[in-house]
């Protein structure tokens, strides 16, 4: 009995070999051309997921620990570009992109190029044709988690561009980690939303750096504060939702709240900023805005009329 036992689980142990031999040879190549902490980020889940990795670096020492993993470190950007039918690049800018790519033109024609490197709109689009020109399918994301997250449930990924290359890709991506949406043929999309919400994130920020700096003014500790901020974050969804709305089908009611009484409101923190000579000009800049508003007739609207009104600022300058 015991020798008929050892024998299944040596035959086990063998059909477990050749079906993760066979996985293995179909996992698709990639190459990964940038080793900042993302572009580390990006090859290491990669690996993590069985795939033939390449990597290549402008500046040499970033990719010992990925070679300890199994990936294989290019000489050139050429040579990176060569041994993968998918080149996932991310680097600083697309000036960075460029000056890599433009020399590999003839080595990239018919490979997948997909960008994931952050920059405008305008750029990607830009790229897009580039690529066309050239023959290579392109493929621009934006990847909105940071760091630790790839890999993982938690990881957030936005592509926009050719939807052929999504989908031949799409399970390779999926090494990625948690979450790929793909917002359409338009290339520029991705880079778009990442703006958008950047711009949110980064408001979001400066706007509790300077809550914090005007509490400790009157010895209100951080900490001690941090409950009711949180507190705050927790009605912001429902306000989203409205404003949302609002913005979409361009009514603004002003029932509730109004443009009127919310620049009354900034005009008192700014006050209080300000005897306690701490920089105000944030506060200052987004009560401008809401002033302009005002003068134009809007102060009984919702504050979701602002939106309308930063567009309008570039005809009021012309």
């Amino acid at each position: 009995m015991k020798k008929h036992n050892d024998s299944k689980k040596e035959e086990g142990s063998m059909v477990a070999r050749i079906k993760k031999t066979r996985a293995d040879k179909e996992r698709t190549p990639v190459t990964v051309i940038g080793l900042g902490p993302m572009g580390r980020a990006l090859a290491r889940a990669f690996l993590k997921n069985d795939h033939p990795t390449t990597v290549w670096n402008r500046s040499p020492g970033k990719a010992d620990d990925l070679v300890d993993r199994g990936a294989v470190l290019a000489n050139t950007a050429v040579n990176a570009i060569e041994a993968s039918p998918l080149v996932i690049i991310c680097v600083l800018d697309y000036n960075a992109v460029h000056s890599i790519v433009n020399r590999s033109e003839s080595i990239l024609k018919g490979k997948a190029l997909v960008n994931l490197t952050s920059d405008s709109p305008k750029q990607a689009r830009q790229m897009s044709l580039w690529a066309t020109e050239h023959g290579v399918n392109y493929l621009d994301g934006t990847i909105m988690t940071p760091t630790p997250t790839i890999g993982h449930s938690t990881a957030s990924i936005l592509y926009s561009g050719t939807k052929d290359v999504y989908q031949a890709y799409q399970s390779t991506l999926a090494s990625l980690g948690g979450t790929a949406s793909y917002l359409g043929p338009d290339p520029g999309r991705a880079a778009a939303y990442d703006i958008a919400l950047l711009d949110f994130f980064w408001t979001s920020m400066n706007g509790y750096v300077h809550a914090l700096a005007l509490a400790s003014t009157e010895n209100i500790s951080s900490q001690e504060l941090l409950p009711y901020t949180k507190g705050i974050i927790g009605i912001m969804p429902n306000i989203m939702d409205v404003m949302a709305q609002e913005v979409d089908q361009q009514e603004y009611p002003g029932d509730g709240s109004n443009i009127a009484s919310n620049a009354a409101g900034m005009e008192h923190i700014i006050q209080v900023a300000e005897e306690h000579r701490i920089d105000a000009s944030m506060l200052r800049a987004a009560k401008a805005i809401a002033q302009r508003a005002i003068d134009k007739g809007y102060g009984n609207d919702g504050f979701s009329r602002l939106s309308d009104v930063l567009k309008e600022f570039s005809n009021d300058n012309d």
